[in-house]
């Protein structure tokens, strides 16, 4: 217990005499230092207090210099409703931010560009100053039935300006809606239109497939709005789409072109895929210009043709009838008043008298006896027969697309030839040869001659295409290379700053201060005194806390010897 006791004395004993060493230490210096400032003069006080001041800010400014962040354009051209909100949402985030182009852009440190534009577009920023449907969620209490429907139509306008902006050439966009009021009259109502205002980024075009899909896109987006009614302005004023309708009318359709190119590149693959394994990858160049008919056609033709035989010709219909008229006479004679007689009454004899015959003399004629005894009739018989006609209905619709003539030019290197001293020669082709590829070459392309196809193949040495070499780009122009370069020539310029200051107007100045003035000397036999400078004496080095600790334990043991044998007994039995 005593042992114990006497170690933590001991090490007690020994912190408090390393302390007071420091204390020692720090209270040597600050002698020194107000010794040092004492001899000094005060212009020596000042230019020391500047030296000092110097080498402190430049450090300082090095260092910010070095600590500052590099500032990137986080939005640009934005309005200044849009510019204030997003200030202060950089303000909430504590985001740093500058500007630039006397205002128009907002600059954020670079490597935080990317987490504050998501950071924004969460908030829906910037808005590009547009409104949208979120106008019609701050309605107010008794609003009249007109200013809703003006805020539907602002409401309506900025949704489709946003999703205008979508597309990639256009920077911003705005829509104009006319909307007229609705009637209960059919005669008096009238039809909307639109117009679409695009603010395209420098060097973009919009294609006519991409005017069409903004007309079609306006058009549906509005009850009754035909895309007749829709018109595209670019900020040029440019009418964009008139441009779409006199394509329309001359026949340049894109789709129709791109088909035309696909159907032309599949015939050049055709070729290339058959010839290429009988003359190489590199020998045969090959191009097909084809003429195809776009146009619309349906025709409808109904022929009639007279029937070759009646006999086996099928009836559709056939019709008779016959009629007989008995016991009518028919009144004749001379017109006049001996004809214009009543006719005679008719008797009804209670016999018939047998016919006379042949030749009987009975005072009346034989002609008179005959018309006399037979009752006069008349007999009519009337046939319809309707045939089926012979006609034919023919209706034909051309495909569209169809292939009206193909021209196809071919062109064949001449064959490698290797002799026996291995020396390699062009050799053209032989006529068999160019015949077979001839053949091959109709086969694949589907070759017509009644359609007008022309086809040519020429045999010829083909010249070797000279690539030229891309230099690579030097070392000292790479981007990461350049901006490596721009920090270390940062930190060597602070450091070479710095060394100058240190050593060129810190260092000499101290020594001309810390020289002591030389003493004045009389000598013996003369009246002259001479300045001789006495060379600084060079302090003590101090010793270091090892050798003070040693120092320390030296003399307490020469104070205390028990205390220090009985830390040594404790230190001796522990390891044991």
């Amino acid at each position: 217990m005593t042992a114990g006791t006497d170690a933590v004395t001991m090490n007690g004993a020994m912190n408090s005499a390393a302390s007071n060493a420091a204390n020692g230490a720090v209270s040597s210096i600050q002698g020194r230092l107000q010794s040092f400032l004492t001899r000094l003069s005060s212009q020596q006080k000042i230019v020391l207090m500047l030296t000092v001041s110097s080498v402190a800010a430049l450090l300082a400014a090095g260092w910010m210099w070095t600590q500052a962040p590099d500032y990137k354009v986080l939005f640009s051209n934005v309005s200044d409703g849009d510019g204030g909100a997003i200030i202060a949402s950089l303000q909430q985030m504590n985001v740093p931010y500058k500007f630039a182009e006397g205002g128009g852009a907002i600059l954020v440190p670079s490597n935080q560009v990317h987490d504050t534009r998501l950071k924004l577009a969460s908030q829906g920023l910037p808005r590009g100053g547009l409104v949208g449907f979120e106008l019609m969620e701050k309605q107010k209490f008794g609003t009249s039935q007109f200013l809703e429907q003006v805020n539907f139509q602002r409401a309506l306008e900025g949704e489709l300006a946003r999703s205008v902006q979508v597309l990639a050439a256009v920077d911003s966009a705005r829509v104009h809606l006319a909307i007229p009021k609705q009637s209960v009259f059919m005669r008096e109502q009238q039809k909307p239109s639109a117009s679409v205002l695009v603010n395209l980024y420098p060097g973009r075009t919009l294609d006519p497939q991409q005017v069409n899909a903004i007309v079609h896109l306006v058009s549906s987006s509005v009850p009754n709005l035909h895309v007749k009614n829709v018109t595209v302005v670019d900020q040029q004023g440019d009418l964009l789409t008139r441009i779409d309708e006199s394509n329309a009318n001359t026949g340049l359709d894109p789709a129709q072109l791109k088909y035309l190119h696909a159907l032309e590149q599949s015939y050049i693959k055709r070729i290339e895929a058959i010839l290429i394994p009988i003359v190489g990858q590199e020998n045969v160049r090959a191009q097909v210009a084809a003429e195809v008919d776009f146009a619309h056609s349906e025709q409808t033709s109904e022929t009639y043709r007279p029937n070759q035989d009646s006999a086996g010709s099928t009836i559709r219909s056939q019709q008779t009838s016959e009629s007989t008229a008995v016991g009518t006479q028919n009144e004749g004679g001379v017109p006049g008043a001996l004809s214009n007689q009543p006719p005679v009454p008719a008797t009804a004899p209670v016999t018939t008298p047998p016919p006379a015959p042949p030749g009987a003399n009975s005072g009346q004629s034989p002609g008179a006896t005959a018309s006399q005894s037979r009752a006069p009739s008349s007999t009519r018989k009337d046939a319809t027969i309707n045939y089926e006609v012979d006609k034919t209905i023919q209706h034909v619709r051309k495909p569209v697309g169809g292939i009206k003539r193909l021209s196809v030019a071919v062109v064949v290197n001449h064959r490698k030839v290797v002799d026996e001293n291995g020396v390699i020669s062009a050799k053209p082709l032989s006529e068999v040869e160019k015949s077979q590829i001839t053949d091959l070459v109709k086969e694949a392309v589907g070759f017509s001659r009644e359609r007008g196809d022309t086809l040519n193949v020429v045999n010829s040495h083909f010249t070797g295409v000279e690539r030229e070499a891309v230099p690579e780009l030097p070392l000292w122009k790479q981007p990461e290379v350049i901006e490596l370069a721009q920090q270390i020539g940062k930190t060597l310029l602070i450091g070479g700053l710095i060394l100058y200051l240190v050593l060129g107007v810190l260092r000499p100045s101290l020594k001309r201060i810390n020289q002591p003035e030389p003493p004045l000397l009389a000598e013996s036999g003369t009246d002259e005194q001479h300045v001789q400078p006495v060379p600084a004496l060079k302090p003590a080095p101090q010793p270091s806390e090892y050798e003070q600790r040693l120092t320390l334990a030296r003399q307490l043991a020469k104070k205390e010897p028990k205390l220090v044998a009985n830390v040594v007994k404790q230190w001796v039995a522990g390891h044991e």
